[in-house]
């Protein structure tokens, strides 16, 4: 059974998130910590941190991971193969429409109306992961607040936007400045 739960929720997961893997994020958090309770919302966050440092897409990339954890192996299988099916599918499917109609202007315009739902479920899914790592399980309040990810976040940002670094180089130093907050007892 947990094997058929596993395939159809990254079936969902795979068939409705258009936009590629931001604009995913919301639903695979609708299924696997609201919905089924797989994971928890801290562990969903280091989720999606582990699935953005590994190479692939995120959606693969966590219905891997979920199916690891919830079945194993056999789970992992269920669950990627579950995630990539309607792609396959619907990319094949597209493909062939769109070369035949690509001219057309209801097409354009379809496909210009999705674009702002795209960005706002990328946004959603932001917003999510920046709340659970600034108050983490607690209540949103200004005395809950982790300023040492609040400060992580404004540096990396910094670093992103003004200093044009490497985004992987910003990722690790963010990862050696929290080690150092934890050990420095922060």
């Amino acid at each position: 059974m947990i094997y058929l739960q596993l395939f159809w929720s990254f079936l969902q997961i795979g068939l409705f998130s258009f936009g590629g893997g931001y604009a995913a994020i919301p639903l695979i958090q609708g299924q696997i910590v609201d919905r089924h309770g797989w994971l928890s919302m801290p562990e969903f966050t280091d989720l999606v941190t582990i699935s953005q440092m590994t190479p692939g897409p995120i959606a693969i990339n966590s219905a891997t991971f979920v199916g690891i954890k919830i079945a194993g192996l056999a789970g992992a299988a269920v669950a990627t193969l579950g995630c990539i099916l309607p792609s396959c599918v619907i990319v094949t499917l597209i493909a062939r429409l769109y070369l035949k109609y690509r001219s057309m202007a209801l097409l354009q315009g379809v496909l210009g109306s999705l674009r702002p739902a795209v960005v706002a479920m990328i946004a959603s899914a932001g917003v999510s992961i920046l709340v659970t790592a600034f108050w983490g399980e607690a209540a949103v309040a200004f005395s809950a607040t982790n300023w040492v990810m609040v400060a992580i976040f404004v540096l990396s940002v910094f670093l992103l936007l003004k200093c044009k670094l490497d985004p992987i180089l910003v990722m690790v130093l963010a990862g050696v400045l929290k080690l150092a907050a934890a050990a420095a007892g922060l």
